[in-house]
């Protein structure tokens, strides 16, 4: 049996006939761009992120950089994030002139280490992007309070991977100034193409979003800022709006299979995924990590027997061509480092049928054995 890492037909055909009517009302409005289809899912978005704004934009890497230009992040400033996580979250910080500050992770959920972070924070310092990689939240509470004793620094969490994760009863993207959301297509709402947003509990950082991703417009004809066409599709939000209804179902899908995979895997030489009392993670992917030097032959092995697999992420950002000018060396971040050579992410998506996790939990107790 051949598993897949995932397998996005499942869904969109379980959905295929509401996605019909959706594009059908569409062609009738002709409202293409902006009006009622976005409205009602940065409504949507907004009511579950506990949020008062959110605002659609054309991707989860243009969320990250609508967010720094609305927070007026320049030439000559830094931003501190972590090394490990996609190369989106550190290139907006180049893109705005700025500099990458990278502080390496904490080992046990591959977020971002906030004991690390203060003694990585400079009088140039003006935002902390933590990742809450893999639908796993960082520790928002300790990475607030260093932000706070550091004259407030603005938060901007990356949330691509951990739409409705939680820490407590607040949801990821509402805790910081700003979150960004991604709904790239394998992201756990996902869009027919490249999507994403904002979402805020500040009024005036909304409204500077909003003009932002309109290429700095207020009202007709007025541009007091240095804008974009970061504008999220309209009928990439119809969508949405249609697969927003399915997320609980699909977050507790995903939930179960995390479960029994850990279940199965107890008594394997692996760690699996960190949970945190009090903390939801929603598993956009399920990531061990393989002990005693074994990852790349678990690869060997899983690629054998036809099973999905992935290494997010490979290389570090600091060990990434684009920033050798920031003097970073194999080293400087060990605890990425060592990641990157020990973790593997498994198949785990809503439609993933009870025979192929079986599957994948055979193969992974056929090789340890």
């Amino acid at each position: 049996m051949t598993v897949p890492l995932f397998d996005l037909r499942r869904q969109n055909a379980e959905l295929a006939d509401a996605f019909r009517a959706q594009f059908d009302q569409l062609l009738d409005t002709a409202q293409f761009v902006l009006g009622p289809a976005v409205e009602a899912l940065e409504q949507a978005l907004a009511q579950r992120a506990g949020a008062a704004h959110a605002v659609g934009l054309s991707s989860g890497t243009d969320a990250l950089l609508t967010a720094l230009m609305a927070l007026n992040v320049r030439p000559g400033d830094e931003v501190v994030t972590t090394p490990f996580t996609w190369i989106s979250t550190a290139n907006v910080i180049s893109r705005v002139g700025a500099t990458p500050v990278f502080v390496d992770i904490d080992a046990d959920t591959y977020n971002i280490d906030p004991a690390r972070i203060a003694a990585a924070i400079t009088p140039r310092t003006r935002a902390i992007i933590p990742v809450h990689l893999f639908g796993l939240p960082a520790d928002m509470d300790a990475i607030m309070r260093i932000a706070g004793e550091h004259g407030d620094i603005p938060i901007i969490e990356d949330a691509a991977q951990s739409i409705d994760a939680c820490v407590g009863e607040r949801v990821v993207g509402s805790i910081g100034n700003v979150g960004c959301l991604s709904f790239y297509p394998t992201k756990n709402l996902a869009a027919m193409g490249d999507a994403g947003a904002c979402v805020t509990n500040d009024a005036a950082l909304a409204d500077k979003l909003r003009s932002l991703r309109v290429h700095g417009q207020v009202g007709a004809r007025d541009f007091p800022h240095i804008g974009g066409n970061f504008r999220i599709d309209a009928l990439q939000a119809a969508m949405l709006s249609v697969k927003l209804l399915f997320l609980d179902q699909w977050t507790q899908a995903r939930q179960t299979i995390a479960r029994r995979y850990s279940e199965a895997f107890a008594n394997l030489p692996v760690v699996c995924p960190h949970k945190t009392d009090g903390v939801r993670h929603v598993y956009n992917q399920y990531t061990i990590r393989v002990l005693d030097d074994r990852r790349d032959a678990l690869l060997n092995h899983l690629t054998d027997r036809k099973i999905g697999h992935r290494v997010y992420y490979p290389a570090p950002l600091h060990l990434q061509t684009c920033f050798a000018g920031l003097g970073c060396e194999d080293g400087s971040f060990p605890e990425s480092e060592r990641a990157a050579r020990e973790v593997v992410s498994l198949p785990i998506f809503p439609e993933l049928t009870p025979q192929e996790q079986n599957q994948v939990i055979e193969v992974m107790c056929e090789f340890f054995r």
